[in-house]
């Protein structure tokens, strides 16, 4: 369903009073030093607690002695970053049960039915990356609305959904896509009182920040869906 006008101003008005929306800052996740690292992070966070994600990619980096973040917001150059075919090719050799094993030490399945190693799903997401010419993180925009590349993704088997996707893209380079996971739906179905499914909770999140900006409040789907998401974390 759209999102009504009441909807909004109810969504709007529980924002300004109860998020911490000004001087809000993003985490440190969205300014890794490589693109790669986008894809372990937006795979292996579905359905998990965000500090184990966490765990995981720094034992990744610890593995292959890379540095997880950069300094600042702005993009490293190409020359500063790993590529993808380069990390594909560390990985060469290793099956995916090692580098669960052996690097990223975490052997948490796509889905509990017929699932596959997270770890394999990074690997087959970063041979799309590769396959599309996706090798830093100047090249993602080239993938915006690219169906082969997004088909692509959601045949990997526990990415139909299009989550881990966007929420790649959020991390790699784009404010105006969000990760609705549960703790950013649970927000928006408290708020209006009805269920809010994936489109929906990106048109509430892009509306709302529209409506936010007007006021003088700088705002983008991207940070909202940060402020909600750890806004939440600490009503439990």
């Amino acid at each position: 369903m759209q999102l009504n006008e009441p909807d909004l101003l109810k969504l709007v008005n529980h924002c300004k009073v109860n998020l911490p929306l000004s001087g809000a800052t993003l985490g440190k996740e969205y300014y890794y030093a490589h693109m790669p690292i986008c894809v372990i992070d937006s795979v292996f966070s579905i359905s998990v607690r965000y500090e184990g994600v966490r765990n995981t990619i720094q034992r990744f980096c610890d593995h292959y002695k890379f540095i997880a973040y950069r300094d600042q917001a702005e993009l490293p150059t190409k020359e500063s970053q790993l590529s993808v075919s380069e990390i594909i090719k560390l990985f060469k050799g290793s099956t995916p049960e090692e580098l669960a094993s052996n690097v990223y030490r975490n052997r948490k399945r796509t889905s509990s039915k017929n699932g596959i190693l997270k770890a394999d799903a990074v690997c087959r997401f970063l041979k799309v990356l590769k396959k599309h010419s996706a090798e830093y993180f100047q090249d993602i925009p080239n993938l915006y609305n690219n169906v082969d590349f997004e088909n692509a993704i959601k045949l990997i088997p526990g990415q139909r959904s299009g989550i881990s996707l966007n929420y790649f893209f959020m991390l790699a380079v784009s404010e105006n896509l969000i990760k609705p996971d549960r703790m950013v739906l649970k927000f928006l179905e408290n708020v209006t009182g009805h269920k809010i499914n994936f489109n929906e909770s990106q048109m509430a999140l892009a509306s709302i920040s529209e409506v936010l900006n007007t006021e003088g409040i700088l705002m983008n789907p991207r940070l909202l869906d940060h402020i909600i998401w750890n806004y939440q974390r600490g009503q439990f």
